[in-house]
């Protein structure tokens, strides 16, 4: 989750989630802020009208458009294209071998999941 408060934006995180995770989480969040400031809140209300951006039931499909743009901002933050590209440069892969992606996602410490949605979305 993110919100603000006296102007500094704080992010919450899953402290038992895997450290790629919370790392794919924090870059998440910070494309909230930096995309969509303007509907973060700038206090703190525990309520259920709290517009707090955190992952619920429509966040986890994925399809909601902010979603989907703070996910593509993660990614690119911590898979810049130079620096991808560089690294898929010359290789050859096997449909049947996960092992060289399973690598170089533990290179940008990510989940393979996110490397494989960072390949599939380049732009």
């Amino acid at each position: 989750m993110i919100f603000i408060k006296d102007s500094v934006p704080i992010i919450g995180v899953n402290s038992i989630h895997h450290p790629n995770r919370q790392r794919f989480t924090i870059a998440h969040e910070i494309g909230h802020y930096q995309l969509h400031r303007n509907i973060l809140t700038s206090e703190v209300h525990v309520d259920k009208n709290f517009p707090v951006l955190m992952r619920d039931e429509t966040s986890a499909t994925g399809t909601a458009i902010i979603e989907i743009q703070a996910n593509k901002f993660a990614a690119c933050l911590l898979m810049p294209q130079a620096l991808l590209d560089r690294a898929l440069a010359g290789q050859r892969f096997d449909i049947d071998d996960d092992r060289p992606l399973e690598e170089l996602a533990k290179r940008f410490r990510v989940s393979k999941q996110a490397l494989d949605y960072r390949i599939a979305n380049r732009v």
